[in-house]
């Protein structure tokens, strides 16, 4: 037998096979696993074999990150970063600090914050004047859905009572019609179109830096969910390409390409063109990212029946599907023929619905095949609804961190959804049951890219340690999820949906992703699942992140 480069030993290995053996000792050849066993692997360590005692602790495979943006992550970290406040005079302490930082930024660029920290979740710009009115402010909150600017900002738009509100957005307004400083969802381009172009330097400096942070936390892969298009300045394609190119991109990572809502079938070519073109090292651009609808918290979200309003009474307004269902079923049946994977984004039943209804006559036209298409979010389903993504084989891409009661779902989600919805939300539980193909992913900027957090909601039903804010009972606890299912969709079930089929299970001839924890976390309360920290990060049998203490 021979020597192998490096052996792990002495701890639990979590293999996330189809039976999710156990194993206590790995050895490692080149980039490739060699051997996964217990005491007979140490017979492949030699006199040059790095041999890294688990000492008691778990290795499981590299987690891959379903659904993340990254570059848009690292950009939040080098700009104004509001992700670590949760207040509105935190906020504006931040923003404060940084314009006095920065005096010569042209515009105050930035993002990340709560709308559980304002009245109505709506920020105005009167405050933030407070604090930076000689420069315009643009500010997009966690999720992305909306934008906090000041007044300078809006004059600079031409934005006043007078504009009216964009067909897929909203402009908060004062009773006289005036916009008070929240712009949603497509009122966001507003004001967006007059930003300074991002350098490519600093695209480039984002990605590694949300590299850096992504494999920190055992992150070896993932799908960036929006890169942009070509003929959009914010399009990241070029950072991924050079990175990959020059070696510097050393996880593994799939490009979701934006489907221009205001376009039709038309681009479908132009999207053939940038896949073909956007393939290099460990970067391809495979998947073509749907937005559907927008979020329950600004009522955007495309709900199959009206929200409350604030007394409880239904009122008129059902959200919004982003594109007509009918085309939508059309253009995805004509990307399923070209082989391209569809990313949607659905939040409501009805964008749920639509985008399934898509799926279905795509297999009804194409026959069915191994594109691996996924919706993410799944923030509310209708009961109806769950067994067709096992019946179509379509993943449910689940962003567990938001399944649990917070500020923002008990102020701004819950009163409008109503009861009977409201036990609708994040279904992991029911899909996991009806035998769905099950991945995971962060939305990280909107929130942590901490897989282990958001495992532990997926357990627990409730906030992780590190993301808690106030004491609430555990949230629809029938829709809890095992950890071993948990952690398997994490790494093998997102590597299913990224097409990355070498990697995301410990087996004997697959790639060398790894992560290492600091426990063993089946040993352990539930309770305390998010305690568990990463110690070490292996791509390709090489290390690319070790802790102080590791």
């Amino acid at each position: 037998m021979p020597d192998a480069d490096i052996v792990f030993a002495g701890g639990p290995v979590f293999t996330a096979d189809t039976v999710r053996s156990r194993a206590t000792a790995v050895a490692v050849t080149g980039n490739r696993i060699t051997a996964v066993g217990h005491d007979e692997v140490r017979e492949m360590v030699g006199p040059n074999t790095e041999v890294v005692d688990l000492a008691g602790r778990m290795l499981v495979p590299g987690f891959q990150d379903a659904h993340v943006h990254t570059v848009w992550g690292g950009l939040d970290l080098i700009r104004c970063d509001l992700a670590s406040e949760s207040t509105q005079a935190g906020y504006l302490d931040r923003i404060a600090g940084y314009a006095s930082a920065n005096p010569d930024a042209e515009w105050i660029l930035g993002g990340g914050w709560s709308m559980a920290a304002f009245e109505g979740g709506n920020p105005r710009a009167d405050d933030l004047d407070r604090v930076a009115r000689d420069r315009p402010v643009f500010l997009p909150n966690a999720d992305g859905h909306g934008a906090w600017v000041n007044n300078r900002a809006l004059q600079m738009a031409g934005i006043d009572a007078a504009t009216p509100d964009p067909v897929d957005g909203r402009l908060e307004r004062d009773a006289d019609g005036t916009p008070t400083g929240s712009l949603h969802e497509g009122a966001m381009t507003l004001v967006s179109r007059l930003l300074p172009e991002t350098s490519a330097a600093d695209y480039r400096r984002a990605l590694l830096l949300g590299q850096e942070y992504l494999h920190s936390l055992g992150v070896t892969a993932w799908q960036d969910a929006i890169l942009g298009s070509a003929s959009d300045a914010g399009d990241v394609t070029p950072a991924y390409m050079a990175a990959a190119s020059s070696g510097e991109l050393t996880a593994r990572v799939v490009g979701a390409l934006w489907w221009d809502r205001a376009r039709g079938a038309e681009q479908i070519p132009e999207l053939v063109a940038r896949r073909d073109a956007c393939r290099v090292g460990r970067f391809a651009a495979t998947s073509v990212k749907i937005m559907q609808d927008g979020v329950a918290e600004n009522f955007t979200a495309s709900m199959l029946a009206p929200y409350l309003d604030a007394c409880g009474h239904r009122g008129d307004n059902s959200g919004i599907s982003f594109v007509d269902p009918n085309e939508l079923r059309e253009n995805v049946t004509a990307l399923d023929a070209l082989g391209f994977q569809v990313h949607f984004h659905a939040i409501g039943d009805r964008a749920v619905r639509e985008c399934l209804d898509a799926v279905e006559q795509a297999q009804a036209t194409n026959g069915r095949n191994d594109n691996r298409h996924h919706l993410a979010h799944l923030q509310v389903v209708h009961p109806d609804d769950v067994h067709r993504f096992r019946d179509l084989g379509v993943a449910a891409n689940m962003q567990t961190l938001w399944a649990a009661l917070e500020p923002q779902m008990v102020d701004l989600t819950l009163p409008f959804l109503g009861a009977e919805r409201s036990s609708w939300q994040y279904p992991f539980g029911d899909l996991l049951r009806s035998g769905a193909i099950l991945a995971a992913g962060s939305d990280w900027s909107v929130s942590t890219p901490d897989p282990l957090a958001a495992i532990h909601v997926a357990v627990n039903r409730l906030a992780a340690p590190s993301e808690a804010e106030g004491d609430y009972d555990v949230f629809l606890p029938e829709q809890r999820i095992d950890l071993a299912s948990s952690l398997t969709a994490y790494t093998a079930g997102s590597a299913y949906v990224n097409h990355l089929d070498e990697t995301g299970t410990i087996e004997v001839g697959k790639l060398a992703d790894f992560a290492l924890l600091d426990r063993d976390p089946f040993a352990h309360p539930e309770s305390e699942i998010g305690h568990t920290r990463v110690l070490q990060t292996f791509v390709d049998g090489e290390r690319v992140y070790a802790a102080p203490d590791a």
